[in-house]
């Protein structure tokens, strides 16, 4: 089984413009960092033309589906019954995204097939111990 898990998505870049920009980006989760998700946004949205990577914790993504969550620099809610709304805190400002749920739900599923909830911290402490036994002298 792969230990990546990556899915193109379009998102909406919500700002004061008449009309909202969308963008393609790429959800990735990667087994090895089972608790955080990475959304990466292209290098055209970028203030430096580089690409943006946003990582944040899965359980994080997966409750701002159903429910205003995060107090952080990622907070995620529901927007009506098909869409969900990130909103994106950095020194240098605020971005608002709005996606459909569907994909968004799609690629969690995907993530909960290679490490299921609550698994998350089981694989981090044998990838730990395994890392003791490998380097032990």
């Amino acid at each position: 089984m792969p230990s990546i898990v990556e899915q193109p998505a379009t998102a909406r870049l919500i700002s004061d413009a008449p009309h909202p920009r969308t963008v393609s980006v790429t959800l990735r989760y990667d087994g090895a960092d089972p608790l955080a998700i990475r959304i990466v946004f292209p290098p055209e949205v970028s203030l430096d033309d580089g690409e943006v990577v946003w990582a944040f914790a899965r359980d994080l993504l997966e409750s701002g589906l159903r429910l205003p969550s995060g107090e952080g620099d990622v907070q995620v809610w529901p927007c009506g019954r098909a869409q969900v709304v990130l909103e994106f805190h950095s020194p240098d400002g605020v971005a608002v995204v709005q996606f459909d749920t569907a994909p968004l739900r799609r690629f969690l599923d995907s993530s909960y097939a290679m490490v299921p909830a609550g698994q998350e911290r089981h694989d981090i402490e044998a990838e730990t111990e395994l890392s003791k036994l490998l380097h032990r002298t």
